[in-house]
């Protein structure tokens, strides 16, 4: 009988179609995540005319799918180390592809709110969960890159959110925006399917002749006898109160920490919702003002696997640095009358780098 540790199998594994089975579905699942975050900004030019909203109804409406996200981690996070990974991934597609739908029968802004908020439960669900499975399954030497590569999925959601627009909403109406939501949902069953439960899930379930062919999926080729143990040092985290963080030392780090997460989010969701708006205010067309969404968001996702290339190879910290920077330039810039050209430009580094 051995005793197998089952991270030394993960983090040694060459990188196989499991790997690459795992990533595409999790970046497919982000991608229907990222639409639905940035179908707001997409449609709120005509939503602030339809219902005549000024600019503070609109930052608040805006507000609800983000609160829905903040709950919505804190829940579904829960939930998924009870019920695993698949099943909470699973119900939050469910749950904000079914809310973003319904948001389509929206008659006036109450009702949009709360389907926003429902929508947001599920987003802000998904989201970490998909991360945390990816990332207990990337071999170590390529975990920044595949995870970053995975997350790029949430810019190209956007792109597609932007790209719909154009076509969809001269034509069809906002409406029309939300109601093509149900199309991702017709893949929930290929998503039940194939997404792999998290191997330390089963393991604290006793399910060790599943976490057995997880590993064998992982390494062709890997026998494990059904004598053999498996052992994962950190399967069940042991719990620990928040003020932890701000003990020994580490009060600065996670305030830095923090505050950096904060400021980039602010300047994301910021982008992603008021961008089309203000470009339509600067006189471009609506679709020249969704365009500018894509440059965003072809620049997060450029972002995103050049930022996980850098940190496989270089500090974290120092990318991270870098990129605040280069951020806070572009950003800054933007405030500026610039030739069309340029700000493209400034645009795709700004969301490259936030």
């Amino acid at each position: 009988m051995r005793q197998i540790d089952v991270h030394q199998i993960i983090d040694t594994a060459r990188f196989s179609r499991f790997h690459w089975m795992v990533m595409a579905l999790c970046a497919l699942l982000l991608i229907f995540d990222g639409y639905d975050l940035f179908i707001y900004g997409v449609v709120l030019p005509s939503i602030m005319q339809e219902w005549g909203l000024t600019p503070l109804q609109a930052g608040a409406l805006g507000s609800y799918a983000l609160f829905g996200m903040m709950f919505g981690a804190l829940a579904f996070g829960t939930l998924a180390d009870r019920i695993g990974r698949k099943k909470g991934i699973a119900i939050c597609f469910a749950l904000f592809s079914s809310a973003t739908i319904v948001n389509g029968f929206a008659s006036n802004p109450t009702e949009f709110g709360i389907c926003r908020f429902i929508a947001g439960l599920g987003c802000g669900g998904l989201m970490p969960n998909a991360v945390a499975l990816m990332n207990e399954y990337a071999p170590k030497r390529l975990r920044s890159t595949l995870v970053a590569i995975m997350f790029s999925g949430y810019s190209v959601g956007g792109m597609l959110a932007a790209g719909v627009g154009i076509y969809m909403l001269p034509r069809f109406g906002w409406e029309a925006m939300f109601f093509a939501a149900a199309v991702p949902l017709l893949l929930l069953p290929l998503i039940l399917w194939k997404l792999p439960e998290s191997v330390g899930f089963l393991l604290r379930q006793g399910r060790h002749e599943q976490a057995r062919e997880m590993l064998q999926k992982i390494q062709p080729g890997l026998h494990i006898d059904a004598a053999d143990q498996l052992h994962m040092s950190d399967s069940k985290g042991k719990g620990v109160a928040v003020f932890e963080l701000f003990r020994e030392g580490r009060a600065l780090r996670t305030l830095c920490l923090w505050l950096a997460f904060f400021c980039c989010l602010l300047m994301v969701y910021a982008l992603s919702s008021w961008l089309p708006k203000l470009m339509a205010n600067a006189g471009y067309s609506l679709g020249s003002s969704l365009s500018f969404l894509l440059a965003l968001n072809f620049g997060g996702m450029a972002g995103a696997i050049l930022g996980g290339w850098l940190g496989d190879r270089f500090s974290l910290s120092k990318v991270m640095v870098a990129f605040f920077v280069a951020a806070a330039v572009s950003i800054s810039l933007l405030g500026f009358k610039s030739p069309t050209p340029l700000l493209y430009l400034l645009i795709f580094v700004a969301g490259a780098t936030t």
